[in-house]
C-alpha cells in the first residue's frame, strides 16, 4: 500500500476514533435536560464521562494535526470552506470543556443552570455541523483549482445546508446522542439505568430511520463509483449493528449494545471515506477539478517520518487511553454524590 493511501486510512481511523469516544461524551451531554430531574441526577451524568471527557477529545487534535502534515491541501481548503461551521464546533466545544470544570463552582442554581445549557448545545452542534461536513465531503463541493496549486472552496456555510448535508447532520446526531444514552445506562444503576436505556430505544428508532435514509442515499449517488462494493458493505454493516444495538438495549445488555453503536458509528463513517477515496474532496462542478489523494498529500520523506512516529506512539495511546477505561469501569449511583454539591 503506498504511504498517500495507508495515511488517508490513518487520518480516517483517528477521525473515526473520535466520533466513537466523544460520541457518547455528546449523547451524555444531549441528556442533561431529559434525563436530569434534578442537580444530582445532572451531577450523576456529568460525573459517568468526567475522568474521560479530555482525553477522548485529544482524538480530535491529533487527526487534526495528521491531517495537516500528511495533506496540507486538504487541510487548507477545507478549513478555509468550512470555516464559520468550524469556529461554531470549536466554540462549542470550548463552552461545554468550561462548563463541566466551572458549573460545580457554587455560585447559584441560575449559574449551575447557565452551565448546564452550555454542555447541552456544546454537545448537540459538534455532531450535528460535523454530520454536515462529512455528508457534504462525500457529495461534493464547489472547489476549483489554483492557477498557482492548491484549491479554494467557492461555496457558503449555506451552501453546506443543503437536505442530503443535513440529513447527515441529523443521522450523526441521533446516533451519537443514542450511544450516550446507552454509555449511561451501561454507566450507573437503579432509576437512571431504566430511564436511560427506555429514553435510548426511542431515540434509536429515530436513529435507525435517518441511519438508513443516509445509507441509502449515499449508496444512490455513488451507483458508477469504483467503490460501491465498499461503500455497500460499509452501509449494510453500519445498519445491522444500529439495529442490534437497539435489540440488546432492549434486552438490558448495555454492555453489547454500546459495542453495536461503535461499530455502526465506524463503519457508517468509513461509507463516507469509501465514498471519498480515492479523493479528498470532490468537485460539482467539474469531476476534473476534484482534489485526489496524490496530489493533496506531503512529500514522501514526510510522510515515511509520520508513519515511523504514529507506528511507535499509536500503540501507546490505545494503551493508556484503555487502562484508563479500566480503572474507571464502575457503576455509578446517586448515592455517591453529596446532597449539598453543586
Amino acid at each position: 500500500m503506498e504511504l498517500t493511501t495507508l495515511w488517508f486510512f490513518i487520518v480516517g481511523v483517528l477521525l473515526i476514533g473520535y466520533f466513537v469516544l466523544d460520541g457518547f461524551d455528546f449523547g451524555v451531554g444531549m441528556s442533561l435536560p431529559f434525563l436530569g430531574k434534578d442537580n444530582t441526577d445532572r451531577r450523576l451524568l456529568i460525573n459517568t464521562i468526567g475522568p474521560v471527557w479530555d482525553l477522548n477529545e485529544t482524538w480530535l487534535i491529533v487527526a487534526g494535526a495528521a491531517l495537516f502534515a500528511a495533506f496540507p491541501e486538504w487541510y487548507a481548503t477545507m478549513f478555509s470552506g468550512f470555516y464559520l461551521a468550524l469556529l461554531l464546533i470549536l466554540v462549542a466545544l470550548i463552552l461545554r470543556g468550561v462548563s463541566f470544570e466551572y458549573r460545580h463552582q457554587g455560585k447559584g442554581q441560575q449559574w449551575t443552570r447557565w452551565f448546564d445549557q452550555f454542555i447541552f448545545w456544546g454537545s448537540v452542534l459538534p455532531p450535528l455541523l460535523w454530520g454536515v461536513a462529512f455528508a457534504n465531503l462525500a457529495q461534493g463541493l464547489p472547489i476549483v483549482p489554483l492557477e498557482g496549486g492548491g484549491w479554494i472552496y467557492e461555496g457558503t456555510l449555506l451552501t453546506l445546508l443543503n437536505p442530503y448535508g443535513l440529513l447527515g447532520g441529523l443521522t450523526l446526531l441521533l446516533i451519537t446522542f443514542t450511544h450516550g444514552l446507552v454509555f449511561v445506562a451501561l454507566k450507573t444503576v437503579g432509576d437512571m439505568r431504566e430511564r436511560a436505556r427506555a429514553l435510548a430505544t426511542k431515540v434509536g428508532i429515530a436513529a435507525i430511520v435517518a441511519g438508513a435514509a443516509f445509507l441509502v442515499w449515499t449508496i444512490v449517488q455513488h451507483l458508477d463509483s469504483d467503490t460501491l462494493w465498499a461503500i455497500v458493505t460499509c452501509s449494510v454493516i453500519a445498519a445491522l449493528a444500529l439495529i442490534g444495538g437497539w435489540l440488546a438495549n432492549l434486552r438490558g445488555r448495555e454492555g453489547w449494545a454500546f459495542t453495536a453503536n461503535a461499530a455502526a458509528i465506524v463503519f457508517a463513517l468509513l461509507a463516507v471515506f469509501m465514498a471519498l477515496f480515492p479523493y479528498l474532496m470532490h468537485s460539482n462542478i467539474d469531476p476534473a477539478y476534484s482534489m485526489s489523494i496524490v496530489d493533496a498529500a506531503s512529500s514522501q520523506k514526510t510522510l515515511e517520518l509520520m508513519t515511523w512516529v504514529a507506528g511507535f506512539t499509536l500503540p501507546l495511546v490505545l494503551a493508556y487511553q484503555a487502562w484508563t477505561y479500566w480503572v474507571f469501569r464502575k457503576r455509578l449511583s446517586r448515592d455517591a454524590i453529596p446532597v449539598g454539591a453543586h
